[in-house]
């Protein structure tokens, strides 16, 4: 009995605390204490109570607009929206703080901090990769605006990240032409992704899918336009055996290569 009576008023002490403690934030939203107001921003934001140090800063921009204080004001409310986890709201902040303050403490930081928003907006590969490319184009400019920062290596790491998503991307759209039929598009698909990502590991799958959809087409043709798609096939072939010769699609391609072959003697002997 005696535990439930200390239980019981522990509850109503913390209840009364918190009531006190949210009658003390609303009564200083209304003060016209602007310094005290700054300070308990400043509090807040110490104590990771991000909604609450938001609503203040908010509120303080335009009042030390042009004072010695509005570039650390600005600095903190960007963060505050990024602690939340609201990364395009806190990006288009960073940004801001670069226009408003190019030269000031945190321009370098906020920059970096500006695409690094944009990253962490980046979806999975699968989806729309919008800002996964405006990403890799923030970093590219904080690069060139920092070449000698030392979040170099890391816009780096972060900028391979990113290009391997897209290749991912990319790679499906090939692959999806592909397994459709639309042949024409999977050839100009393969094109584009050997252009972009000449390193990449995928490229004798694309290759390959390159000389079986010269191939498809080639059966599936004209006669006035089957010996070139053979020989598009057929030269595809070769560049595979050439650039990648223990690729594990060899196989399936050299069966490919010899089936163009038997056709052209076909064609030739007509």
């Amino acid at each position: 009995m005696q535990s439930l009576k200390k239980i019981s008023l522990y509850i109503i002490l913390s209840v009364s605390i918190l009531f006190v403690g949210c009658d003390g934030y609303n009564r200083l939203l209304k003060s016209s204490n602007y310094e005290l107001k700054l300070e308990k921003a400043q509090y807040y934001y110490g104590k990771g109570n991000y909604v609450k140090a938001t609503a203040l800063y908010e509120e303080l921009i335009p009042v030390f607009k042009g004072s010695d204080k509005s570039e650390e004001i600005y600095y903190y409310f960007s963060y505050c929206n990024y602690y939340q986890g609201d990364y395009s709201l806190s990006q288009y902040h960073f940004k801001n703080y670069c226009r408003n303050y190019p030269t000031g403490k945190h321009a370098e930081e906020c920059l970096f901090m500006n695409a690094y928003c944009y990253y962490l907006s980046s979806p999975e590969y699968k989806l729309d990769q919008t800002d996964t490319k405006n990403a890799m184009a923030e970093m590219q400019n904080f690069i060139d605006v920092y070449p000698e920062s030392s979040r170099i290596d890391s816009c780096n790491r972060i900028v391979d990240i990113l290009r391997g998503k897209l290749e991912k991307k990319e790679r499906d759209i090939t692959n999806q032409y592909f397994n459709i039929g639309d042949y024409k598009a999977a050839i100009a698909s393969s094109r584009n992704f050997m252009k972009d990502f000449p390193e990449s590991n995928y490229i004798d799958e694309i290759l390959f899918k390159t000389i079986d959809s010269y191939y498809q087409l080639a059966i599936n043709s004209l006669e006035s336009k089957k010996a070139e798609r053979l020989n598009l096939a057929m030269e595809s072939y070769l560049k595979l055996v050439d650039l990648y010769p223990k690729s594990s699609f060899l196989p399936r391609a050299e069966s490919i290569y010899e089936s163009c072959l038997k056709i052209k003697n076909n064609i030739n002997n007509k």
